[in-house]
């Protein structure tokens, strides 16, 4: 099994509630919360126009609530290739991998 990296991101306490709404309403237990949410990030990824809704997401208040997820390494790869990717586009954005996930969360969410 190859070896999970923890991500910990900043979300506002209202996605929150969602998302742990969301995941077990799709069939996934809390713990299935990393899984819910690797999927979501996969999602996000094959969608061209993803900086472009990473960068709508700049729009987001009021991050009070930390969440944290793993995620294999072959996907922290690809989230870290996406973040440089959104910088090269947005170079005064920040905090990008938090927004990267809120975004994931959001359009899955959808």
């Amino acid at each position: 099994m190859s070896k999970k990296v923890k991500i910990c991101f900043v979300v506002p306490e209202t996605l929150q509630q969602d998302l742990k709404e969301r995941i077990v309403c799709d069939g996934y237990s809390l713990k299935g919360k990393s899984q819910w949410v690797a999927e979501a990030v996969e999602r996000l990824l094959q969608l061209d126009s993803y900086i472009d809704l990473v960068k709508v997401n700049d729009e987001m208040h009021g991050f009070e609530k930390c969440e944290s997820v793993l995620l294999d390494r072959g996907l922290k790869r690809k989230l870290d290739e996406s973040i440089i990717h959104v910088r090269k586009k947005y170079p005064d954005i920040e905090g990008v991998q938090s927004r990267i996930m809120r975004t994931a969360i959001l359009q899955r969410l959808l």
